[in-house]
């Protein structure tokens, strides 16, 4: 009976999200039942592969992600995975036809983690970026569209800009644990050491972009997940603005939280926007 083994599994894959994010499972939560569950399950996979290159430092990183990368491949080849993790996220990916390129260069971007610490270019940060964060986008874009695929590609570059967008958001919000605790620099060309005014405008404006295109692709969505992908794409611009009123020097020792009972007037806002077909 596989089918409780994987009732089993995607109920790994909730737990994983709950645990981790209580602001992303609150977006998956706004999501249509159809399709709730498989963002779950990319999520948990998204989840374990970046908690063994941030978090297991007593183990050996490179053994255990290289043990992940040969279980993931050998449970999206034979659609079965004893760990429930990777059970769930093999489903989505053979349910939605999830194309093996995307997966590809998620775990190359996981991989640079391990050994890479600092990124000079402009080139070097945007193909981590298109790995860690763009692809996974586009991995819910897949499963958004359900199979449409004129559908996918005129939604793909806004997916992939809100990706990015989250990406970099978090890479300010955790520049003191990146820099500090993992001995990481994503920002090209700055210099966390003096992380100036100056300077993070020029983030946060980049930044800002990226939500301008991605938010014309949230519009067009639909509808099973226009809500929950709105109501997360406007907790981030919410973070963002608290980090542009954050001075520079603050944001380099602190860690940039919006407050719980702001998540929960943005989501009432949010609902009532939704509501009143206003999106």
């Amino acid at each position: 009976m596989k089918a409780l083994f994987d009732t089993v599994s995607f109920a790994c894959s909730v737990k994983v999200t709950k645990a981790y994010s209580t602001s992303f499972s609150s977006a998956v939560k706004m999501l249509a039942p159809s399709i709730r569950q498989d963002i779950y399950n990319i999520y948990g996979f998204v989840r374990f592969a970046d908690e063994i290159v941030d978090s297991f430092h007593d183990y050996n990183k490179e053994e255990l992600f290289e043990k992940f990368e040969i279980e993931l491949e050998d449970a999206i080849r034979n659609k079965i995975s004893l760990n429930p993790i990777l059970n769930s996220f093999q489903h989505t990916v053979n349910k939605h036809n999830i194309s093996q390129d995307l997966i590809d260069a998620f775990m190359k971007s996981m991989k640079l983690d391990l050994v890479k610490q600092e990124y000079k270019t402009t080139e070097e940060y945007h193909e981590y970026i298109y790995g860690s964060a763009d692809v996974v986008g586009l991995m819910c874009l897949m499963v958004f569209v359900n199979g449409d695929e004129k559908k996918y590609e005129e939604l793909k570059a806004s997916a992939m800009k809100l990706g990015s967008a989250f990406q970099k958001v978090n890479f300010l919000r955790d520049l003191k644990a990146d820099f500090e605790g993992l001995n990481r620099t994503y920002f090209p060309n700055t210099d966390l050491n003096k992380l100036t005014e100056t300077s993070k405008k020029e983030i946060i404006e980049d930044i800002e972009a990226d939500f301008k295109m991605a938010y014309e692709g949230i519009l067009r969505l639909p509808i099973e997940a226009k809500f929950g992908v709105y109501t997360a794409y406007r907790y981030y611009k919410r973070l963002l603005k608290r980090l542009k009123t954050t001075p520079s020097t603050e944001i380099k020792n602190t860690r940039i939280r919006v407050p719980d009972y702001e998540k929960a007037e943005l989501l009432a806002r949010c609902y009532v926007k939704y509501r009143l077909n206003l999106l």
